[in-house]
């Protein structure tokens, strides 16, 4: 089952499950910064006001804001 990338809490890990089919331009930002199908990440940090959300991917720190996030499709890990 997919969920959104606020749904994860601090520590968590997740993996890529897809692309919301509702904003292509978020999409193609964000498998250029190396968020594709299969990707695994970790939740970092959340900023105080909850946006942005920091992750740990391929072994670099990305901030996303929520609306980016938003076209994420999440599954746990």
């Amino acid at each position: 089952m997919a969920i959104s990338l606020g749904d994860m809490a601090v520590g968590e890990t997740g993996k890529v499950a897809g692309f919301n089919k509702t904003n292509l331009v978020y999409r193609k930002k964000l498998l250029a910064m190396g968020l594709t199908p299969g990707a695994v990440f970790s939740v970092t940090r959340y900023a105080p006001m909850g946006d942005p959300i920091e992750i740990s991917v391929r072994g670099f720190a990305l901030s996303l804001r929520k609306d980016e996030a938003a076209v994420l499709l999440i599954e746990k890990v």
